[in-house]
């Protein structure tokens, strides 16, 4: 048993997964959930407030989103630990939370031990990623990659995601702390890049490569 408890920041828009992960928390004796946000703006100010040991982060949030929300973090606080949560193993995603800088990457459909194991091994200093995410990033440059969403930067992904949850170009930018013009500047990009010609044609193929909800 750890001598002081693992404080912990958790970070989900959506309240029945917050509870559940809360509550799970909670039954370690090692573990204490600090402080629960619904946003990426809100875990940025709590976050400074509080400087928990580890931050729980839903990737997929309205508004900033939670890859941009770790970005901001790490920009002030390079030390800050954060795992990343999501429902997917593969695909785009946790390429790019890696990337932003999180420490960890949780399926939320893991187990409740690898979800305590997750927490206490990024306090401890290390990384971890969920075994499966762990694979298939392993052997994605070996393998024929049939998820077009790979070939997006970081900010195309997180504009991709924002069109596709239906929020308008102007909430984007605000969100994003860039203008309207350069949030329709990596909107074309994304639409070459994709070979498509507008944003429903974007929704279709996030819907088909089971991205939709998630991306």
């Amino acid at each position: 048993m750890l001598t002081n408890k693992i404080n912990v920041l958790l970070v989900d828009d959506h309240e029945l997964v917050r509870s559940g992960i809360e509550h799970i928390l909670g039954q370690d004796p090692d573990i204490d959930v600090l402080a629960v946000a619904s946003s990426g703006e809100e875990a940025i100010k709590l976050h400074r407030q509080l400087e928990p040991d580890v931050i729980m982060m839903d990737v997929n949030m309205p508004g900033m989103g939670g890859i941009e929300a770790i970005k901001r973090i790490l920009n002030t606080h390079p030390t800050a630990k954060i795992i990343a949560l999501s429902v997917y193993d593969d695909g785009p995603i946790p390429q790019h939370v890696i990337s932003a800088g999180a420490k960890g990457y949780l399926n939320k459909g893991c187990p409740v031990e690898e979800m305590i194991k997750a927490v206490t091994t990024v306090f401890q200093g290390r990384n971890y990623l969920a075994s499966e995410v762990a694979t298939n990033m392993a052997f994605a440059p070996m393998g024929t990659n049939k998820n077009i969403f790979t070939h997006l930067s970081k900010r195309e992904l997180q504009i991709a995601s924002q069109i596709v949850n239906g929020i308008k170009i102007q909430d984007i930018a605000i969100a994003l702390s860039i203008s309207p013009k350069t949030v329709n500047t990596h909107r074309y990009r994304l639409h070459e890049k994709l070979k498509i010609d507008d944003d429903l044609a974007l929704v279709r193929l996030a819907a088909e490569h089971g991205l939709l909800e998630n991306l």
